[in-house]
């Protein structure tokens, strides 16, 4: 996928998708204009998160697709992508979104979904990367940037920033120094993905 150059143009569609704090998510909202891109709407698979009143404080729309709702994974996936289309998504911003998206949801938004992680991939996947990381003793750690695919933390690396693992850390610590370089990481990112075209060519993925 390549968006055209953005001069001259609006601003691209953001839709984010959150399930928790929503701190990653306040880091964009918290992003100076102008910018090119705009939050369009906040979505999540909780009825009630902070995340979304986080969107609702500031009047951007908001839109919840539970699990629970749907006859199976197939109809959640299908009403997550209707939603995030409605919308009209350029870009979809996993921050803190606790499901894994399914084949039906990346088929309409083909490399345009992209998530962050708390470790430098494809090191330490899955839900405890701090604790991983710590319990292998590594000396540098950080956070990831990239294109969700099928796979579990497993799509093409957008951008990584590297923290380093203190001798005195334990996994609250070390996850909070993580976060402070993610939440700036995915700014970055969507950033770049929004004011210049990019293409993702096998697992790389070119920037400008």
């Amino acid at each position: 996928m390549t968006f055209p150059p953005t001069q001259n143009v609006p601003a691209r569609n953001v839709v984010v998708l959150a399930s928790g704090s929503g701190t990653l998510l306040q880091a964009l909202l918290d992003d100076p204009d102008p910018k090119p891109y705009r939050i369009v709407a906040v979505g999540s698979d909780r009825a009630s998160c902070t995340a979304l009143d986080r969107a609702a404080a500031l009047g951007i729309p908001t839109f919840c697709r539970r699990i629970s709702d749907h006859p199976d994974r197939d109809a959640w996936n299908h009403a997550l992508a209707e939603a995030c289309e409605r919308y009209g998504a350029d870009l979809v911003v996993l921050a803190g979104f606790m499901k894994l998206l399914g084949p039906d949801f990346l088929a309409v938004f083909d490399d345009r979904v992209i998530n962050a992680h708390p470790s430098l991939l494809p090191a330490f996947p899955g839900m405890h990367a701090p604790a991983d990381a710590l319990a292998h003793g590594v000396k540098i750690t950080g956070c990831t940037a990239f294109m969700v695919d099928g796979g579990v933390d497993a799509g093409p690396i957008v951008a990584q920033r590297a923290v380093p693992v203190l001798d005195d850390d334990d996994v609250s610590t070390l996850h909070e120094r993580i976060k402070v370089a993610e939440r700036a990481l995915l700014v970055e990112v969507v950033t770049s993905m929004t004011a210049r075209p990019y293409r993702v060519e096998g697992r790389k993925v070119r920037l400008g």
